[in-house]
């Protein structure tokens, strides 16, 4: 029997909200999925870093 994968969290333990609070300035994740993590399964912490690197393709293009 095989462990699963455990997903990484995005914290980078510098929490820094944007200035209308909807977010990490540094990890890139909302208030929910800060505040769900260690409720979430395997598939919800994927889609949080899909998420994440698209919030960074979006800033980039800024």
């Amino acid at each position: 029997m095989t462990t699963p994968e455990r997903i990484p969290s995005p914290c980078k333990n510098l929490c820094n909200l944007a200035e209308d609070e909807s977010h990490c300035t540094d990890c890139l994740r909302t208030l929910r999925e800060i505040t769900t993590w260690t409720q979430m399964n395997n598939d919800q912490r994927r889609a949080v870093w899909d998420a994440i690197e698209r919030r960074q393709a979006e800033q980039g293009a800024e």
